[in-house]
């Protein structure tokens, strides 16, 4: 048996862990035989020694062995693929990746989370649509994705259950910010969901977790070893997230901006990293394709409708309608107005995706209730020429004064000048 406090002191003062020390503290945790207290004290010494490679698979592995784990591979006779974002502002990549994979002939199988604080949730997102169901069996989702190539829905209870224990831990214990424990708590949840290949969408910027192209590559790398000696492919694309990603954010304007782009009507940057995503999750597939022909199989569906025809069936499949006319509509829209003429030489995603959290459209804490209705849809964004008086931006609000209290908040994420800045593309780097 473990003494939980020896392997404090050792990780405290800079020693490393065996592999089954490390399980049997992180299983009898959730286990309730390890204290919180006790486990705090061990995250707090991670958070300031770090965790070497070895230790942070075996924190990873013992995650996955707390809990029900998936096998799509045998399940489905296929090669399963998936793809997870770190978190951003406007970011309803999922929701159009899977239809773009799915048309293409692959099998898309994710189990997501919902959104905390200005990051929105793939999920929350998805319940903006009435009849959505996001809790399904884990025959029901395996059964759907054979079926119409294509289910998300929520991370069962018994699915990883330490990490859940851990992080909210790490939560109110002021130690998530830690490389290792970040990428373990991820890919555990990706290992366990059963998908042989996986594509990583690490954001960077003013919106993002990941401030610096290097602390994502560093992050990037390690996720793409978990996912490696996990027996995954894996590949992390590293995204700017200084500004809004599209142009909507908010949960049900986030949905009709996927929908338009499934039918080629998408912002030029949320398209570019949908195919992007899509052609690397094709390349890692069993169809034995390129990267370069996944590009042009996934484009290929915008063109043809057979994405937007896939994202239908998927809708209808977990209970929803997929028509647009059905989505929640704020009651008061306005606009955010330029006070001067030139160009956005920025638009910064933190305080867009704050405005949008205040409006109602995301939680402070995970009970607070979503408005799915409102939310900000930037019209203009860097580079972007405007005219004085122009709408930089548009508010969908509760009420009148929701929408004043916002609008100050928007315009102040602009930055105008009298030059275009330089370009700058979503994609920064792709790590493999």
């Amino acid at each position: 048996m473990i003494r939980p406090a020896e392997l404090i002191q050792r990780k405290r003062d800079g020693g490393e862990l065996e592999p089954d020390e490390l399980a049997e503290l992180v299983l009898g945790y959730a286990r309730d035989e390890v204290p919180d207290y006790q486990m705090a004290a061990f995250c707090m010494a991670v958070f300031f020694r770090g965790l070497s490679p070895a230790e942070t698979f075996a924190l990873t592995d013992a995650m996955v062995r707390s809990g029900d784990t998936l096998d799509l591979a045998s399940a489905l006779g296929r090669t399963v693929v998936d793809k997870h974002s770190t978190g951003g502002v406007g970011d309803k990549t999922s929701i159009a990746v899977g239809p773009v994979v799915a048309a293409c002939g692959v099998p898309f199988g994710k189990m997501s989370g919902r959104g905390l604080g200005h990051t929105g949730g793939t999920l929350d997102k998805l319940e903006a649509i009435p009849g959505f169901r996001v809790e399904l069996s884990e025959e029901e989702f395996v059964a759907q994705v054979r079926e119409v190539g294509l289910a998300i829905i929520g991370q069962t209870g018994d699915l990883v259950p330490a990490d859940k224990r851990l992080y909210g831990l790490r939560d109110v214990t002021a130690t998530v910010d830690n490389v290792q424990l970040i990428a373990a708590s991820i890919m555990s949840k990706k290992i366990a969901a059963g998908a042989d290949a996986i594509v990583l969408d690490v954001k960077v910027g003013d919106g993002a977790f990941m401030k610096t192209l290097e602390d994502a590559r560093t992050l990037a790398r390690t996720m793409i070893e978990l996912g490696e000696r996990a027996g995954r492919r894996v590949a992390c694309l590293l995204t700017d997230m200084d500004q809004p990603l599209g142009r909507a954010v908010g949960n049900a304007l986030e949905l009709r901006e996927a929908r338009a782009t499934l039918r080629g009507e998408g912002p030029s940057d949320f398209t570019e990293l949908v195919l992007s995503a899509s052609a690397h999750l094709l390349a890692f597939s069993d169809l034995g394709i390129d990267e370069a022909e996944g590009r042009r199989r996934a484009e290929a569906t915008l063109g043809d409708g057979s994405a937007l025809e896939r994202y239908e069936r998927w809708i209808r499949a977990q209970g929803g309608d997929p028509s647009e006319d059905v989505l929640p509509q704020a009651p008061v829209v306005r606009p955010v107005e330029a006070p001067t003429g030139g160009h956005v030489h920025a638009l910064r995603a933190l305080p867009v995706g704050i405005a949008a959290l205040e409006l109602g459209a995301g939680r402070v804490r995970k009970d607070d209730a979503i408005d799915h209705a409102v939310g900000v849809v930037c019209m203009r964004k860097r580079g972007d020429a405007v005219q004085p008086g122009e709408a930089l931006a548009e508010l969908h609000a509760p009420d009148e004064d929701a929408a004043t209290a916002s609008a100050e908040a928007v315009l102040a994420a602009y930055e105008l000048g009298p030059e275009a800045p330089p370009e700058r593309p979503i994609v920064l780097d792709v790590v493999t």
